[in-house]
């Protein structure tokens, strides 16, 4: 879909440049030829500016002009090419939100956000899944720097190991070079100096409050369920739970950390292997799951072991899934602000645009912005009598 400028002459002046783009339907009479802007002013009998005008709507125009052409774009079929317009900066400005999949509860509920507040401030939003390739996800990027996206959203975590430092510094510095703003949810920024706005949610402090609701119910044999060495989602929830622990007087011998990899299939195997080691008959009392899929595949794996919840082992989630107050028993869990992550992600870029800073300055600064976390009481839990707690 190749630009079409308007052509030198009277009438194509200030503003003809705008929209003037080849159209990408077919021609009247359902021919194959591509329809133009040209097509368009011919048929309303008015210049090409004119018509490049009244698409635009930045510029005055008469209504009777605009409602020719206007008619004309109907009858016509022309459909204005949208890459184009956004070169010229005449079109609606895209948010694009970069994702490892679109089928989690999470990653749906921060891509809804975006959406809506995207939306209601007059952009247009792209979702993109990488599937955790990396190079899926600098294609992306790149492609959004072609397409001169306004803000390009990064959900969710990673392994924060110096190629991943690297690779978020470039994509910063890149979009902020054509005018747009990295802007990372749900991840933290690779290193203070990196420019770009993080919207994170506390991971650590929701961990602590699940292991000390656990604590206060008096369970002091606590397992943690599902790790992912050096991934920031993982590790911040691995160091809350390490931390009530310690807070409760409880050094390192009484941890208890197993299983790799978060999601329903790792926390059934896991929870599968761990029984078969003790032939059933568990040294915990609880488990914090690192989130609400492992729980519901831990859960499963010590049914089929003859364990019941919370009457034999008490357990935890995170994240807050649909699925969690559907288990049986309905689970304890932490709350992420999913939906208001992307909301957040939106609104706080566009209120640098909003304070006037052009997009290369907007891109020179890193701000960081935290949503809270809490602990939801459902029916997964039970009480110790003293006499079990003391085990």
């Amino acid at each position: 879909m190749a630009e079409t400028a308007p052509e030198p002459g009277p009438g194509n002046g200030p503003g003809a440049g705008s929209p003037t783009v080849a159209g990408t339907a077919a021609g009247a009479g359902g021919g194959s030829r591509r329809v133009t802007i040209r097509d368009v002013a011919v048929r309303a009998g008015v210049s090409v500016a004119t018509v490049s005008r009244a698409l635009a709507g930045n510029y005055p125009t008469s209504a009777a002009a605009r409602a020719k052409v206007l008619r004309a774009v109907k009858d016509l079929d022309y459909v204005i090419d949208g890459r184009a317009r956004a070169l010229a900066g005449t079109g609606p400005k895209t948010v694009a939100v970069i994702m490892m999949s679109v089928d989690s509860y999470f990653f749906a509920a921060v891509a809804q956000g975006v959406e809506q507040e995207a939306a209601a401030r007059g952009r247009l939003c792209m979702v993109c899944s990488h599937g955790g390739d990396e190079a899926r996800e600098l294609a992306l990027v790149q492609m959004m720097r072609e397409q001169r996206a306004e803000i390009v959203i990064l959900v969710g975590g990673a392994v924060e190991d110096e190629a991943y430092r690297v690779r978020l510094t470039e994509y910063a510095h890149g979009l902020a070079a054509a005018g747009s703003r990295l802007v990372l949810c749900g991840r933290p920024a690779p290193s203070p100096d990196t420019p770009v706005i993080a919207v994170e949610y506390d991971n650590e402090a929701g961990a602590y409050a699940a292991v000390s609701h656990l604590l206060s119910a008096g369970h002091r044999r606590i397992l943690y369920l599902g790790t992912m060495p050096g991934h920031s989602t993982a590790e911040p929830r691995v160091r809350g739970y390490q931390r009530a622990l310690a807070d409760h007087g409880l050094g390192p011998e009484h941890q208890r950390i197993a299983g790799i990899g978060l999601g329903r299939t790792n926390g059934y195997n896991s929870m599968r292997d761990l029984l078969a080691r003790c032939d059933g008959n568990p040294d915990f009392t609880a488990v914090f799951a690192g989130d609400d899929l492992v729980a519901a595949g831990a859960m499963a794996a010590m049914r089929e072991r003859g364990l019941r919840t919370p009457e034999d082992i008490s357990v935890v989630g995170y994240n807050n899934d649909d699925v969690s107050q559907d288990l049986n028993p309905p689970l304890t869990t932490v709350n992420i602000p999913s939906y208001e992550l992307g909301r957040a992600a939106v609104r706080l870029a566009l209120a640098e645009e909003d304070a006037g800073l052009p997009g290369s300055a907007r891109g020179t600064a890193q701000t960081r912005h935290l949503l809270g976390t809490h602990i939801v009481l459902r029916e997964s839990v039970r009480r110790l009598t003293a006499e079990e707690s003391a085990l």
